[in-house]
């Protein structure tokens, strides 16, 4: 059986760079999701699971090294920090918050990798085995792994293609994803009107109400969006 891909939470409040890495990231092999502070990443952390945590310390709010100190009072999720800082007494800081990692700005986004790659060798296998890729929202619990969605108990029969935009909202959950976006995901012979098609065909499964939907959201002039339990 093929192994999943470790899955990443990039955290950082400068949008170009958060999504410069994650589409590195991505073409590296890497399923990944962002965040653009503590606040979301925490909303994030609470319904997915994640091998790794790539963290800007300097974020308005909660810091890096206060998220870091937080998470780790009970979690064990390997954190890599990113900083412009690179005094010594900055790296020390944020080894002993809990960092696995650290990182300074600007940095080839290659050592990125080969260091995501080192920290992930180091992870107890006991980890990796414990390590759930489901995403809930409401009543529903979507599998990722095996690309199965669940109402409580009884599974909820979706279409090859369903199961597809599922899986391309659910890997960006909290975040919104263009129509073309969707649209490439879903495959050739598709286009943003197919995955309107194909939305509201999903959302008659898993919304009350269609009309006015709590989880399969539009964003205006983009596309849609998953919202997760919190």
């Amino acid at each position: 059986m093929e192994q999943e891909p470790a899955h990443i939470l990039v955290v950082d409040d400068d949008t170009r760079l958060r999504q410069l890495l994650s589409r590195y990231l991505s073409d590296q092999g890497f399923r990944v999701t962002t965040a653009g502070d503590a606040a979301d990443a925490r909303r994030k952390l609470g319904s997915l699971a994640f091998d790794l945590l790539v963290l800007d310390i300097m974020m308005p709010g909660e810091s890096g090294l206060e998220l870091t100190k937080s998470l780790r009072s009970d979690s064990e999720v390997p954190i890599l920090l990113l900083t412009a800082m690179n005094e010594s007494d900055d790296r020390i800081e944020g080894f002993l918050s809990g960092a696995d990692d650290y990182l300074p700005k600007p940095f080839e986004p290659r050592e990125l990798v080969l260091r995501i790659h080192s920290i992930l060798r180091r992870v107890p296998s006991e980890l990796n085995d414990e390590r759930i890729s489901t995403l809930h929202f409401g009543e529903f619990q979507f599998d990722m792994a095996r690309s199965e969605l669940r109402r409580d108990d009884s599974y909820v029969r979706l279409s090859d293609v369903e199961v597809k935009l599922l899986q391309a909202l659910a890997r960006q959950a909290g975040e919104a994803v263009s129509r073309e976006k969707l649209s490439d995901e879903l495959g050739s012979g598709t286009n943003p009107r197919t995955v309107d098609v194909q939305m509201a065909r999903l959302r008659r499964k898993i919304e009350r109400d269609p009309k006015y939907p709590q989880y399969l959201r539009t964003v205006r002039g983009v596309g849609y969006v998953l919202v997760p339990d919190r």
